[in-house]
């Protein structure tokens, strides 16, 4: 197991955002990773626009998880559309 930090931006809206929410605490559940900390950054304006969207809501999440995990978790983050963009480092 190892420690990473991820950062996702979801779009502004709280249907939206209470959706992905769930949909990543669960994903992160069924793929074995355990969330250490969660931190909600709040909702910043974006340095430019991606899919249309001037603001975003900005959360951050300290993980335990293996290295295999983070291939199939950045597949299923991919093909939501209320995520805008996430990174995951290696602490």
């Amino acid at each position: 197991m190892r420690n990473y930090e991820a950062v996702l931006i979801f779009k502004s809206g709280s249907e939206l955002l209470a959706g992905g929410r769930e949909f990543v605490k669960g994903l992160f559940n069924d793929n074995g990773c355990k969330v250490v900390n969660e931190e909600e950054v709040g909702e910043r304006n974006l340095a430019y626009e991606i899919k249309k969207n001037n603001k975003g809501f900005y959360i951050a999440y300290q993980l335990e998880c293996a290295p295999e995990t983070i291939q199939v978790l950045d597949k299923a983050l991919k093909l939501r559309g209320e995520i805008l963009k996430y990174l995951f480092v290696r602490k």
